[in-house]
């Protein structure tokens, strides 16, 4: 019933209005194109093969340390609580473990919300730092850092 798949050329501009209806904030047109670039860090979440959710990841190399970094994962709201975040998350985190060369896997969570931060949880991550006015136009702007260590 859920299916991960490819984002391409050809359907880049349904995760364009899937994030646009997922997400308070937009993308800009660079996230797009590194999105294109990510393989298998960015993948569609079907269920019953209608794109319903996706995730978005880069690698992050600094400090001697390579880190991966969840820049979305979403899913519609009529379609949330049937295992699709699950499903995509561990996907991630299987890749990142794959890899054998990730430190740590990390995003960033509005704080008011309640729900993403108890998913997270359950996968292990935790709060490692608070980043205030992180989002421009949206309130509260506050955000946390979230991060599960894998090394």
């Amino acid at each position: 019933m859920i299916e991960l798949g490819d984002i391409t050329p050809h359907n880049v501009k349904q995760l364009k209005k899937l994030n646009s209806v997922i997400f308070p904030v937009s993308y800009n047109e660079k996230f797009y194109k590194d999105v294109l670039t990510s393989g298998d860090y960015a993948k569609f979440a079907f269920y019953n093969d209608i794109i319903v959710g996706g995730v978005c990841c880069r690698v992050d190399s600094s400090d001697n340390r390579r880190r991966l970094y969840i820049m979305t994962l979403g899913c519609l709201a009529a379609y949330r609580c049937l295992g699709i975040g699950t499903v995509m998350l561990k996907h991630v985190l299987k890749l990142a473990e794959t890899d054998g060369h990730i430190d740590s896997v990390y995003l960033h969570v509005q704080i008011n919300n309640d729900t993403a931060m108890a998913f997270y949880k359950n996968f292990g991550f935790e709060v490692i730092e608070t980043k205030s006015s992180y989002y421009k136009r949206i309130e509260p702007s506050d955000a946390y850092v979230l991060e599960k260590k894998l090394k």
